[in-house]
């Protein structure tokens, strides 16, 4: 009897997940638990970072119960597409979770959300701050070549390179359709650099401008219309969508939920879009996107690549911004405040809030950040379209 107690206490060791983890494992296991410190201790992008992390914490506990969770080879086929008969039979909850990613839906109902709750007044009383935000989208095509000389495919390139637009739901949309087997590490390269603006700007900011050039107070901007307000969001969806039919979901959805909210007459609608909706949206992208990083995926080389390219991506989105905003002050006689092209690129509010923090340290009576929420509702129409175009041209 006690050889039988001895056999089932043995047979439970060996088949638990401490002894069939692999080492691979383990570490992507204190690489998740590291991210979630950093979500919940830091508060660094926690609404999506804590979803993806423990999406990856799932993802590679090596217990043989939650085999059941996630079957990367049900998207990963031959032929590109997904089979959907095996789906039936054998996925798992986060197979069925990961299908709004792969067919490119919370991405899209999230900019549904972000349009909700965004006011393009600011854009709107200042047109040429668009010259701005589309300034900041040339690091997504720098990087772009610079991936393919270390060797990724174009369609790896494309997906790497839309890191520097600094906006997770397009880096994820795009690269679920062109290198899903990227996903996890470069959204969370995506992710950590958002969180990282207050840090990674402000140096990039000082170094292309001088004091003279910091210190400029702007003028206050004209009041905007209700009607311009309505108009703009229709406007944007018609002639975006008729040039660039591949940026029509993250576009549209963007434009439909800000025309919820200046229409005045959804408002049901427009808090369910900027509360509840993205709210849960965000629980399936996060858990989903972080149940893709599993130990063979993200531990190599590419990752190392992906996140050294999306800081380059991602300083010259800044950079570029900031020259250009060098380029109006000059052309204006010094009206423009070049701090502002900064924040071209889509982290809202963050990246505005920056040129408006390092304005401030230069000239305190200095308040630039509805110029610079200009720029930066424009960087998340540009980022948007620049995705476009990487689709259109890659897939």
């Amino acid at each position: 009897m006690f050889s039988d107690f001895l056999n089932t206490i043995k047979g439970l060791i060996l088949d638990s997940g401490f002894v069939q983890g692999t080492p691979l494992q383990y570490v992507m296991l204190l690489i998740a638990c590291f991210l979630i410190y950093l979500a919940i201790g830091k508060k660094y992008e926690p609404l999506l970072l804590l979803p993806i992390a423990f999406g990856m914490l799932l993802t590679n506990l090596p217990t043989p119960a939650l085999e059941g969770l996630y079957h990367p080879e049900l998207f990963i086929t031959e032929s590109g597409h997904i089979n959907i008969q095996q789906l039936v039979e054998m996925g798992g909850l986060l197979d069925f979770l990961y299908l709004g990613v792969k067919l490119g839906i919370y991405p899209s109902l999230i900019f549904l959300g972000i349009g909700a709750m965004t006011d393009f007044g600011p854009l709107l009383a200042n047109p040429k701050s668009l010259l701005l935000g589309a300034a900041a989208q040339i690091g997504i095509f720098i990087t772009f070549i610079g991936a393919l000389l270390l060797g990724f495919t174009d369609a790896q390139a494309g997906a790497i390179g839309i890191i520097g637009g600094a906006d997770g739901p397009t880096a994820i949309y795009v690269t679920s359709q062109l290198a899903s087997e990227l996903l996890g590490p470069i959204a969370i390269a995506a992710y950590s650099y958002m969180a990282l603006v207050p840090l990674i700007q402000p140096p990039i900011m000082k170094l292309f401008t001088t004091k003279k050039e910091r210190q400029v107070v702007m003028e206050q901007l004209r009041p905007v219309s209700k009607l311009e307000k309505i108009i703009f969001p229709i406007a944007v969806t018609i002639i975006v969508c008729l040039f660039l039919p591949s940026a029509a979901p993250l576009v549209g959805m963007l434009m439909l939920g800000n025309l919820f909210r200046e229409s005045g007459v959804v408002e049901r609608i427009t808090k369910t879009a900027e509360n509840e909706l993205i709210n849960i949206v965000t629980i399936f992208l996060g858990v989903s996107v972080g149940a893709t990083a599993t130990a063979e995926n993200f531990l190599n080389t590419k990752t190392l690549s992906i996140v050294l390219l999306g800081l380059i991506a991602f300083s010259i989105g800044t950079a570029s911004g900031v020259l250009f905003g060098k380029i109006m002050y000059r052309f204006t006689g010094g009206k423009v405040n070049p701090l502002i092209g900064s924040a071209g690129v889509s982290a809202v509010p963050m990246a505005a809030r920056v040129s408006q923090k390092v304005g401030q340290e230069e000239n305190p009576s200095n308040f630039l950040l509805m110029h610079a929420m200009g720029p930066n509702v424009a960087g998340v129409i540009g980022s948007a379209i620049a995705a476009g175009v990487l689709l259109n041209v890659l897939k």
